[in-house]
C-alpha cells in the first residue's frame, strides 16, 4: 500500500489546481453549485492523473531503472508489480470517469482529450523531440479548458493564448532541467526521451521566447477592449507584468543553475518567491476589479 501511494504522486495533484483558474479569472460567484462542480472536476482529474502516472511507470520501468532518481519509483524498484499498478490505474480511471459523466458534456470531452493525449504521450510520443513538449503544454491547457467547461465559464481567446505560451515555456523548462542533469552526468541522451543534453541552448532560447510571448499576450489583453468586461481599472493590471516576468526569468535561472529537480509547478509550490509573486499578481487583479 505504501508503494502504491507513492506511485500515485499525490504531490503532483497541485497541477490540477489549474482547473480552478478560469472560475477565478472570470470572477465567478462562489455558489454551492459552482463550488461542487469544481470540487468534483478537481478530484476527477486528480484520480485520472494518478492513473496515468501508474501506467507511465509501468511503460517507463526499463528507462527508470537506469536513472539515478527515477529508479527509486516503486515499479522500477520492484516494490510494486506491473499488474498491481495497471489494476489500480483502471480502478482510478473508472472512478474518475463516473465523476466526469456527472458534469456537463463539454467537461467530459475535455476529460477524454486529456486521457487520449496522456496515453499517446506515455505510449511513445514522449520520445518525439518537440512534439513531446507540445503535448505537455496541451495537458496543462486541457486542465484549464476543463475547469471552464465544468462551471460553464467562457474562455477568452486572450486567456487561451496566454495559457498556451506560458505552459509551453514551462514544458520546455521541464526538459531543460532534465537536459541539465544529463549533461552533469556526462550523459548524451535523456533517459526515455528524444532530447540530447546538447539541446539545452535550444530549449532555453525557445522557452524564454514563449515566456515573452505570454507576457506580450497579457499586455495586449490589458490594452484591448475585452478587459473592460471584468475590470473597472484595467491600468492597474500592469503591476502584474513585472511579477510575471520576474517569476518566469527566475525559474529559468534556477533551472540552469541546477536548483530545480522537479516539475516546475511542483517546485513553485515549495518556493517562497513564487508565493510572493502570486500575492502581488492577485493584489493587482483585486485593485483593478
Amino acid at each position: 500500500m505504501s508503494a502504491l501511494l507513492r506511485s500515485l504522486r499525490i504531490h503532483q495533484w497541485v497541477k490540477n489546481g489549474l482547473i480552478l483558474v478560469p472560475a477565478l479569472a472570470a470572477h465567478l460567484a462562489p455558489g454551492l453549485q459552482a463550488v461542487t462542480a469544481l470540487v468534483v472536476a478537481l478530484m476527477s482529474y486528480c484520480l485520472l492523473s494518478s492513473a496515468v502516472y501508474l501506467t507511465n511507470d509501468v511503460l517507463d520501468a526499463p528507462y527508470d531503472r537506469v536513472h539515478p532518481i527515477k529508479r527509486e519509483r516503486p515499479v522500477a524498484a520492484g516494490l510494486l508489480t506491473p499488474g498491481s499498478a495497471v489494476a489500480a490505474a483502471l480502478v482510478l480511471a473508472a472512478v474518475s470517469l463516473v465523476m466526469a459523466l456527472g458534469l456537463p458534456r463539454p467537461f467530459f470531452l475535455a476529460w477524454a482529450t486529456y486521457l487520449l493525449l496522456a496515453t499517446a504521450y506515455s505510449m511513445g510520443l514522449k520520445r518525439r523531440v518537440v512534439l513531446d513538449v507540445l503535448i505537455l503544454a496541451g495537458l496543462y491547457t486541457v486542465r484549464v479548458v476543463a475547469g471552464a467547461t465544468a462551471v460553464d465559464v467562457p474562455l477568452s481567446r486572450w486567456f487561451l493564448a496566454f495559457s498556451v505560451f506560458l505552459f509551453t515555456s514551462l514544458a520546455l523548462l521541464k526538459r531543460a532541467v532534465e537536459a541539465f542533469e544529463a549533461r552533469n552526468r556526462a550523459q548524451g541522451e535523456l533517459s526515455g526521451r528524444g532530447w540530447q543534453s546538447e539541446d539545452l541552448p535550444v530549449l532555453t532560447a525557445t522557452g524564454l521566447a514563449c515566456a515573452v510571448a505570454a507576457a506580450l499576450v497579457y499586455c495586449l489583453y490589458i490594452t484591448g477592449p475585452d478587459v473592460l468586461d471584468l475590470y473597472r481599472r484595467p491600468d492597474l493590471l500592469w503591476a502584474g507584468l513585472p511579477a510575471l516576468l520576474y517569476w518566469v526569468a527566475r525559474m529559468w535561472v534556477l533551472a540552469l543553475r541546477g536548483e530545480i529537480h522537479d516539475d516546475p509547478l511542483v517546485f513553485a509550490l515549495r518556493d517562497r518567491a513564487s508565493y510572493a509573486v502570486v500575492l502581488v499578481f492577485g493584489f493587482s487583479v483585486w485593485l483593478a476589479s
